[in-house]
């Protein structure tokens, strides 16, 4: 670590507590056993350890996301109909979806929330997922300001290869939009399809991919959340740590 991470570090463990950053230390360490992780996690660069595995989980479950799941079931129909007409008149509002992985033409993103901050030309494009976005995500800190929330179009026939996201102290949260026939999406080793206007919620983690039917677009409304059994403390480090991170991998 740098030693700017490392005074921060002092900080936090100062007004928290000294082991209130024990996990966050324990995932850095180099010798960490690869045989702590699920099989299908090995892939991710940063497993933080007492956080449960198990790749799906229940949206309703955590009273912390239960606002924001509640908010876009209830505007479900108005969101879709906004999507639509973005979709239909604002094509330029939507790009290639940059995975940390690859770039494919045929997975369209319109950004919500993105580098820590809402994305503000878009409050116009999508008024009512970008409010309840604000309101139930991004105003009380559920919403992990490392990662992002948008729009997920698969165009017809596109598929998501199997892959591992970096870590498992984010989780990610699915609003199935607009859901054709023939999409569907697999985590670990169980295969789920989209309910129009529910949500979804899962560990990724553990090893993913998603297709869509060669029909119409599949559209869902993703939003990267803080893993609900990380801590306050542990939250504040890992924004510090991983965009230090994420600076010197650019910089290499």
């Amino acid at each position: 670590m740098t030693p700017e991470i490392d005074d921060y570090f002092a900080a936090v463990k100062a007004e928290h507590g000294a082991d209130s950053l024990a996990r966050v230390e324990e995932m850095l360490e180099p010798k960490r056993r690869s045989d702590q992780r699920h099989p299908l996690q090995q892939a991710a660069k940063w497993i933080l350890p007492g956080i449960p595995q198990q790749p799906w989980h229940d949206p309703y479950a955590y009273a912390e996301l239960l606002p924001l799941v509640t908010a876009l079931e209830d505007n479900h129909a108005q969101i879709k109909s906004e999507q639509d007409e973005a979709w239909d008149r604002s094509r330029n509002s939507f790009s290639a979806y940059e995975h940390y992985l690859v770039r494919q033409q045929n997975w369209q993103a319109l950004y919500l929330y993105r580098e820590g901050a809402l994305v503000s030309t878009s409050e116009a494009v999508a008024p009512t997922a970008y409010r309840v976005l604000k309101e139930n995500a991004v105003d009380n800190g559920v919403i992990c300001p490392l990662l992002e929330s948008h729009f997920s179009t698969l165009l017809p026939g596109a598929r998501i290869k199997p892959h591992c996201d970096l870590w498992n102290f984010s989780i990610n949260l699915h609003l199935a939009v607009d859901i054709p026939a023939g999409a569907g999406i697999r985590v670990a080793d169980e295969t789920r399809g989209w309910t129009e206007g529910r949500c979804l919620l899962f560990d990724y983690s553990f090893e993913h991919e998603a297709w869509n039917g060669d029909g119409a677009p599949r559209t869902c409304l993703l939003a990267d959340l803080w893993h609900p059994d990380t801590t306050l403390p542990e939250r504040a480090a890992l924004t510090v740590l991983m965009t230090e991170i994420q600076k010197l991998m650019a910089i290499s």
